[in-house]
C-alpha cells in the first residue's frame, strides 16, 4: 500500500560538462516519510499526552507579530519530579510530524524509567500540526510567510517551551539531556551549544553537521551510497552503474517513455527520463540510510538488510538479462516488498512547495557530487550559480551558503568545541551516507564520538529488539553511562545526589 507523505521539491543538481546527462536530486533526509498519512492513525506504542503552546512567530524582533500554536508530545509517569531534580528528556523535532518521529525513538523511551525521566517531544515550526498563520497553505504561500522557518526561530522555539514548562512544573533545577537523530540530532548539537544554560547535555545521533560549505567532500553522499551497494556485490553496483546510459537509451527512443513506464509499472506515463532516474536514485538512497540488520517500517516495509536483498534480486536473474529488468527486481524491494503495490504512483514525490526545500534554499545548503571513480550514480559537479537560480525561480529567494557555519560553527570546529563546548554524542554508523558529514572521532573527553562500522541512519535511537547485534547494545550501554554521568554530575555541583536505587540496572 503506498502512503502520502510529507513533500519535498526536488532541487536538481549542475551537471559537469563531462558528465551524463541524467540529472540527480539532491538528497534529502527524510523525503516524502517525514509524517503520517492525512486522514490516518499511526498505532500508538508510546504513552503520551497532546499539548500546544503559543510561540512568537519571531523570537528576534521586538514587533506585535502573531502568534502560532506549537504541538508538543509529553509524558511524566516516570518523572521523579522537582524534588529529586528529576531529568528531563527533550527530543528536538525534526523535519516532519512529532508523532511519526516520537514512534521510532524507542531509544528515549526506553531509558525514561531507569532515570527517572519526564519525556517531551516537541514538534518543529512548520511541520507537522504546528503552522503558523493557521494552516499548511497559508504557512507555505510564500517567501515572506516561510521566512520564519529556519533553524535558529525553531531552537528559540524549544528554548522558550522548555523554559516555561520548568517554571510551571518548579523544575528549573531540573537537568534537561537532549536527544535528536538527523535534522534533530544537528539542532541538538547545536542548542547544547546556543542554550549551555538551559540543557546539560546532547546525544546527536546521525547528525551531519560538517555537510556545509566544503568542510567535507561533497562526494561523500552519494559515495558512501555506492560503497554500501558494492560492498555486497560489485556485479549489482556495476549494473546499477549502466542502468541510467540504459534509461536514457530507452527513453530517447520511438515511444520510449511510454515504454518504460509500462516496464517499471507507473501508475502513469513518464513525462521526461529523469523522473525514473530520480525515482530510482531516491530509493538507493533511502536503503542505504536504513540498511539495518533487521526488518522495519520505518520508511517501507524493508527486510532486514535490504541492500543485500536488492543486490540478491538484481544478480539472481539469468545472464542475458535485460538491465532494466534487473533493475526493477532490485528496486520493487523498496518500493513494493509486500507485494500489494499494484503500480508506483510517482506523485509520493510531487515537485510541489515542501518546508525542507526552504530550508535547503535559504540556510541549509549542503553541496552534493558525484564522483567518476566511486560512485555507481552518474558523475556531476554541484554548480552553485544553477542552485542559486533554482531557488530564485522556484521561492524569490537567494542562498546563505556560509550562514550556518557562521551562526553554528564547522570551520575548525575541533578548536572552536574543544573550547566552547562540553557533553555532546556524535554517534554515526558508516553504512548511513550522512555520516560523511558527521563528527567521527572524539573532540574532548566530554565531546565524544561513537562510530559503528555497520551502523545505518540513527539506529541507535531506534527501539531495541531481540535482533539487536552486540555492537548496537554496546553503544547504547556507552550512551546510557555517559548520560548517567551528566547527570550525577549535574546533581554533584547542585550539592545533590543522583539515586537510581529501585530502578532498571544500568
Amino acid at each position: 500500500m503506498t502512503v502520502t507523505w510529507l513533500h519535498f521539491l526536488l532541487f536538481f543538481s549542475a551537471i559537469s560538462a563531462s558528465s551524463s546527462s541524467i540529472i540527480l536530486p539532491k538528497p534529502r533526509f527524510l523525503g516524502q516519510f517525514a509524517h503520517n498519512s492525512e486522514g490516518t492513525q499511526s498505532v500508538k506504542s508510546y504513552r503520551y499526552e497532546i499539548r500546544y503552546y503559543t510561540q512568537p512567530l519571531d523570537h528576534f524582533s521586538f514587533r506585535n507579530l502573531s502568534s502560532f500554536e506549537q504541538r508538543y508530545l509529553i509524558n511524566k509517569d516516570h518523572w521523579t519530579g522537582p524534588e529529586q531534580m528529576g531529568p528531563i528528556f527533550f527530543y528536538c523535532g525534526n523535519e516532519g510530524d512529532i508523532e511519526w518521529f516520537a514512534e521510532n525513538t524507542g531509544f528515549v523511551w526506553e531509558i525514561a524509567p531507569r532515570f527517572g525521566a519526564m519525556v517531551v517531544f516537541p514538534e518543529h515550526r512548520y511541520y507537522g500540526k504546528s503552522m503558523p498563520f493557521g494552516s499548511k497553505d497559508a504557512a507555505y504561500k510564500s517567501a515572506d510567510s516561510l521566512s520564519y522557518l529556519t533553524a535558529e526561530q525553531a531552537l528559540a522555539d524549544f528554548a522558550t517551551l522548555l523554559t516555561d514548562l520548568k517554571q510551571n512544573m518548579t523544575a528549573e533545577d531540573c537537568p534537561v539531556v537532549l536527544f535528536g537523530g538527523s535534522y534533530g540530532g544537528m539542532l541538538a548539537a547545536w542548542m547544547r551549544l546556543k542554550y549551555p544554560h538551559l540543557v546539560i547535555g546532547a546525544l546527536s545521533s546521525s547528525a551531519p553537521i560538517l555537510q556545509f560549505e566544503n568542510i567535507v567532500s561533497d562526494h561523500s553522499f552519494y559515495d558512501i551510497v555506492s560503497s554500501d551497494f558494492k560492498r555486497e556485490s560489485v556485479s549489482c553496483f556495476e549494473t546499477i552503474k549502466k542502468s541510467w546510459d540504459a534509461i536514457e537509451v530507452e527513453a530517447g527512443k520511438v515511444n520510449g517513455l511510454e515504454y518504460l513506464s509500462s516496464k517499471f509499472h507507473l501508475c502513469r506515463n513518464l513525462r521526461n527520463a529523469e523522473e525514473l532516474s530520480d525515482w530510482l536514485s531516491s530509493a538507493y538512497s533511502y536503503l542505504a540510510m536504513v540498511d539495518y540488520p533487521y526488518a522495519t517500517a520505518f520508511l517501507m516495509p524493508l527486510p532486514a538488510n535490504p541492500i543485500k536483498e536488492v543486490c540478491q534480486k538484481i544478480d539472481s536473474l539469468p545472464s542475458g538479462a535485460n538491465i532494466l529488468d534487473r533493475i526493477l527486481a532490485g528496486v520493487s524491494i523498496y518500493y513494493n516488498y509486500t507485494g500489494n503495490v499494484p503500480c508506483f504512483d510517482l506523485s509520493d514525490d510531487p515537485h510541489g512547495m515542501g518546508g525542507w526545500d526552504w530550508q535547503a534554499c535559504t540556510e541549509m545548503v549542503m553541496p552534493m557530487s558525484s564522483s567518476r571513480d566511486h560512485s555507481m550514480f552518474p558523475t556531476y559537479d554541484f554548480d552553485y550559480i544553477s542552485f542559486e537560480k533554482g531557488c530564485l525561480q522556484q521561492f524569490g529567494v537567494k542562498p546563505r551558503p556560509k550562514w550556518i557555519t557562521t551562526e553554528f560553527g564547522g570551520h575548525d570546529f575541533k578548536t572552536s568545541l574543544r573550547a566552547f563546548g562540553s557533553n555532546i554524542i556524535f554517534s554515526n554508523g558508516l553504512l548511513d551516507p550522512w555520516s560523511g558529514g558527521g563528527v567521527l572521532e572524539n573532540v574532548s573527553e566530554t565531546i565524544v564520538a561513537l562510530v559503528t562500522e555497520l551502523g545505518a541512519h540513527h539506529i541507535d535511537l531506534r527501539a531495541s529488539t531481540d535482533e539487536d547485534p552486540e555492537w548496537l547494545t554496546e553503544q547504547r550501554q556507552v550512551e546510557i553511562n555517559l548520560i548517567k554521568g551528566w547527570i550525577s554530575n549535574y546533581h554533584l555541583e547542585k550539592g545533590g545526589y543522583f539515586d537510581l536505587q529501585g530502578r532498571m540496572p544500568f
